[in-house]
């Protein structure tokens, strides 16, 4: 079984333009993730796929390997299916580019997922995170899952899923944490499948595979890691080295 991780690099950013490129412990936050993706050891190659040429240039300089995307893409899916659809592997698994400190522990429960299937029946496998503070459980930048007794993804949802009823009802809500890792045949499947109504409406990508009747198998993590997405972040991620 051939594992390898794409880490998808936009150098676009709404809320912290050029965010790749800044500074981390006199390193690019892109160069960080790259190079702590490939010392966790559990990948048969690494690449940065990206649309543009100043983080293009930073990796290959370092002696990374980098794929310029052509196209522009609506998601993620899209982005490393184009980058994967000339490379031979049997896993794919997505390393977000702003996320420096690459947990090992959480990709290899991820690889463990595919390793344990013999019969091939998951397509994709993602992280949840036990919440329980009410305001994190409320607020819809924080995609909730529920998953049915085997762990597999029933729905996605940026509202309260559960829903409880009755007030005194004990619920463990799950946060999605958005790593996943594709069989890659799924992932290409993925950019031939016209958006459904579900995932237009609450915009999420992981509702595609599931409209189409995709498996999505989930593992438990305490670790939710670090990602930079502003300024403060950066400067919170600064403290981390």
């Amino acid at each position: 079984m051939k594992v390898i991780a794409v880490i998808p690099a936009r150098y676009a950013s709404t809320r912290f333009p050029a965010k790749l490129m800044q500074e981390l412990g006199g390193k690019t936050i892109i160069r960080r993730t790259y190079e702590a993706t490939v010392e966790t050891g559990l990948f048969d190659e690494v690449f940065v796929v990206t649309d543009s040429p100043l983080i293009f240039d930073e990796i290959q300089h370092y002696g990374g390997r980098v794929v310029r995307s052509i196209k522009e893409h609506e998601s993620g899916s899209d982005r490393i299916a184009e980058a994967v659809e000339g490379i031979e592997a049997d896993i794919v698994i997505n390393v977000q580019g702003d996320e420096p400190f690459v947990n090992k522990d959480n990709l290899e429960k991820l690889i463990e997922i595919f390793k344990a299937d013999q019969e091939k029946q998951i397509d994709l496998a993602s992280l949840m995170t036990p919440i329980d503070d009410w305001e994190r459980i409320e607020n819809p930048n924080n995609v909730k899952v529920v998953v049915d007794e085997q762990q597999l993804a029933l729905y996605f949802s940026r509202s309260v899923i559960p829903y409880p009823r009755d007030k005194d009802t004990k619920v463990q809500y799950y946060q999605h944490i958005g790593v996943y890792a594709f069989r890659r045949e799924a992932l290409l499947e993925f950019t031939t499948w016209p958006m459904k109504f579900l995932e237009a409406t609450e915009k999420l990508e992981q509702l595609r595979y599931l409209e189409y009747g995709k498996r999505i198998k989930m593992a438990i993590t305490q670790h939710a890691g670090v990602g930079i997405d502003t300024p403060e972040d950066l400067a919170y991620a600064k403290t981390l080295l």
